[in-house]
């Protein structure tokens, strides 16, 4: 009998600390990037392209994907905001440069069917910003004359908050 009783009260005692870890792995704290940031990213990398002599829109999302600022120059294509937005969605969604993803989904590559996902677009010009080694956002140019030049629009913004994003 004293085993049972014994079994049984270690079982209740297994359950109720597996309860209190579930419990504790049920939420998690995130880093997210405020709108002011987002826009002075916004700021800064239509202000480097403009410098440039090229027309573009500039879409920053946060973490997740969803979009904080966006801002289309004057004679940048009507095509441009939506494209942005994709570049950005894509490198945070990916966690990784639009660039990069381009060469890595290349046709024939075996990663190849990412371009097939709604949304992604494997084009140079979305970075993802990263603060205290966690993604916190995604930038997304498009307009400039390569993806190259969109991608060194969009550093550009993210250099211009780095100092703000450090912690």
């Amino acid at each position: 009998m004293k085993s049972k009783i014994h079994a049984a009260l270690c079982c209740t005692l297994l359950l109720a600390i597996s309860a209190s870890a579930a419990a504790e792995d049920a939420t998690f704290e995130i880093t997210v990037m405020t709108p002011d940031t987002a826009l002075k990213v916004a700021q800064a990398a239509l202000a480097d392209c403009r410098g440039k002599g090229y027309q573009v829109a500039v879409v920053v999302v946060d973490r997740m994907g969803v979009p904080q600022a966006m801002i289309r120059d004057r004679y940048a294509g009507p095509h441009t905001p939506d494209t942005a937005f994709r570049k950005a969605w894509t490198a945070v969604s990916f966690r990784e440069n639009t660039l990069d993803l381009a060469k890595n989904t290349a046709p024939g590559t075996p990663q190849a069917g990412a371009r097939d996902i709604t949304n992604a677009l494997m084009l140079g010009g979305g970075v993802p910003i990263e603060a205290g080694g966690s993604i916190v956002g995604g930038v997304g140019i498009s307009g400039a004359p390569s993806g190259e030049a969109d991608d060194a629009c969009g550093l550009a913004g993210i250099d211009a908050v780095t100092a703000d994003l450090e912690f």
